[in-house]
């Protein structure tokens, strides 16, 4: 559990928690559901100013692959320090970049290795994204994206050059946009037909686009994997019409799903992917890799001010390489499948967890509300019957707030901000895992027991005659 806290560590915590508040914008994001001042981390581990231990279950929003200040990251970082090196050198060659790009080369899907280019962008995955969009329209000559629904791929990586064309749909189990009558295999098919639609339908309106942009498993959006088979009718259907597939694996690379790439476990080979996060070992780091057949860019061609910092690339080698070495995605599968299993035990004990979703390390608890009747999502007669409930954002805040009572850093997004998100270190150790579900466990019942105290018919007082006193 958190460790104890002093008086004087408090008012340490609370002075900055104050100052915070009084000089940052509200818009706030991880501080204002997070109110919490690390000062030391190791591992899965941080240490608030309070002198409390938190298990983080969030890890910088997935790009701490090996978790907070690896001794293989830490030694890298020294290593670049203690040389002399430039820590900036615009996008002149190497020997860190050099490393780097050798590395990264070994772990890619080999058809796209084969035949790869590695540009540099600036330090955010948003940044990576809008190099995507402008890479595909210079190199088709059209305009636009097609994109799906409830993805995220940056603060402003929909609003570069010109909107992408957003209304696709990503296929799901548990919230299916077709209707809760169908089957698996016919929602696949559905959702796959749609997209063949709006590319070949002229009375859409929608012109032949420059690409088409989709995670494998779409993370802020509530961790939904995309279908493996669903994903090979994508590529196929792209490809058959010469749109560049590019997928974003900014949150889900470097072995996060149980793959070294998400887009392996359908064995498709992308045209672009979208790399940042986990790839910069803990720092800011953001790189596109295309198929070299798409490289038509000119001299003075527009250039970021910080394609790729030399302290992340070296911290990036060294975090690739341990992957690699050690075998942490095929851990991330085997212990993801453990964890998953556990949590759906769970959900089989309160009405209020609707689903348990997730592939690897990257797993979705979404909360429902339990007292709301199903048929909420437009379903009529049996189909409605096994509709979902109501997503309850509520109910997910409430664990998320309960989880960190008890030390445990969780993160919430998906539908209506439902979905409780589990992003461990792929260093977690069994230990720490137990110690995860239990305390997870503990949040959800406190919840789930406050919740049902709310609803629950309160007694009336017995009326007294005075009569009778």
């Amino acid at each position: 559990m958190a460790g104890r806290e002093s008086v004087g560590e408090r008012s340490l915590q609370d002075g900055i928690l104050r100052r915070q508040s009084a000089r940052e914008p509200a818009a706030r994001t991880y501080a204002r559901a997070l109110p919490i001042v690390p000062v030391r981390a190791r591992g899965l581990t941080i240490e608030g100013a309070d002198g409390r231990r938190y298990l983080d279950c969030l890890s910088g929003a997935g790009a701490l692959a090996l978790g907070h200040n690896h001794p293989v990251v830490l030694e890298a970082i020294r290593k670049v320090l203690d040389s002399g090196a430039p820590l900036h050198v615009l996008d002149l060659a190497t020997p860190v970049k050099d490393a780097f790009i050798t590395e990264l080369l070994r772990t890619l899907p080999p058809a796209l290795a084969a035949h790869a280019r590695v540009q540099f962008c600036g330090p955010a995955g948003t940044d990576a994204v809008q190099a995507a969009g402008r890479l595909v329209r210079a190199a088709t000559g059209r305009t636009g994206l097609l994109d799906f629904t409830v993805t995220h791929h940056g603060a402003t990586a929909t609003a570069a050059d010109d909107p992408p064309v957003v209304g696709l749909t990503c296929p799901q189990d548990a919230r299916n946009p077709f209707g809760a009558d169908t089957d698996h295999d016919h929602d696949l098919e559905l959702a796959a037909r749609w997209v063949e639609s709006v590319l070949d339908d002229p009375e859409r309106g929608v012109p032949r686009p420059a690409g088409m942009l989709l995670e494998p498993v779409q993370g802020h959006g509530g961790v939904v994997p995309a279908p493996d088979a669903w994903m090979r009718r994508i590529r196929q259907i792209t490809d058959d019409r010469s749109v560049p597939l590019i997928v974003d694996e900014v949150q889900t690379g470097v072995g996060r799903t149980g793959a070294f790439w998400a887009v392996e476990h359908s064995g498709v080979t992308p045209d672009v992917m979208v790399l940042s996060r986990a790839i910069g070992g803990s720092l800011p780091l953001a790189v596109l890799v295309y198929r070299d057949d798409l490289d038509i860019g000119e001299h003075g061609a527009r250039a970021d001010t910080f394609p790729g910092n030399q302290l992340a690339m070296a911290a990036g080698t060294a975090t690739l390489a341990y992957v690699r070495e050690n075998g942490l995605a095929r851990r991330a599968e085997h212990l993801g499948a453990r964890l998953l299993h556990r949590l759906r035990q769970l959900a089989a004990q309160f009405e209020c967890i609707g689903d348990v979703r997730g592939r690897g390390l990257m797993i979705g608890v979404e909360m429902v509300d339990p007292g709301a009747e199903p048929g909420h999502a437009g379903g009529v007669g049996a189909a409605a019957a096994s509709a979902p409930r109501p997503a309850a954002s509520v109910l997910a805040a409430a664990v998320q707030r309960e989880c960190l009572r008890r030390g445990l850093i969780v993160d919430i997004g998906g539908h209506c901000n439902s979905v409780v998100r589990l992003l461990p270190p792929l260093t977690i150790s069994d230990e720490q895992a137990a110690a995860v579900l239990d305390r997870l466990s503990d949040a959800v019942e406190a919840v789930a027991r406050g919740h049902r105290d709310r609803r629950a018919p309160r007694a009336r007082p017995k009326h007294t005659d005075r009569r009778d006193g």
